[in-house]
């Protein structure tokens, strides 16, 4: 139910104009590949690991999820943008894309 008379709500003003179609889009697979709950801790685990980043191998125990899963969850962040990717000899190693959250927060907090 709505609180108090409907009828005297003020309606909001836009100072604004709204997101363009790309704008929107961007967001979107961003907002989309932090929606899945595996991919929401890794980005956490990756982020935590600081600017030395962390290794893909060293994700599976955390998340009690097997290595094609990382992976597979990992490339998702990676084609957001939200993660970069450096290998060092066999190993992968994961950390936060620079930046990668400037326009999460813009939007957020706006």
């Amino acid at each position: 139910m709505y609180c108090g008379d409907v009828a005297t709500q003020r309606s909001l003003t836009i100072h604004s104009r709204p997101l363009t179609e790309n704008q929107a889009e961007a967001l979107s697979a961003v907002f989309g590949a932090l929606a899945d709950p595996t991919r929401l801790r890794l980005f956490d685990l990756v982020r935590r690991a600081g600017n030395n980043g962390v290794c893909s191998c060293d994700l599976v125990e955390p998340l009690d999820r097997s290595q094609p899963t990382i992976s597979h969850h990992l490339k998702v962040l990676r084609e957001a943008g939200l993660v970069e990717s450096r290998k060092e000899g066999t190993w992968v190693w994961y950390s936060v894309t620079p930046g990668a959250t400037t326009s999460l927060q813009a939007f957020v907090t706006k």
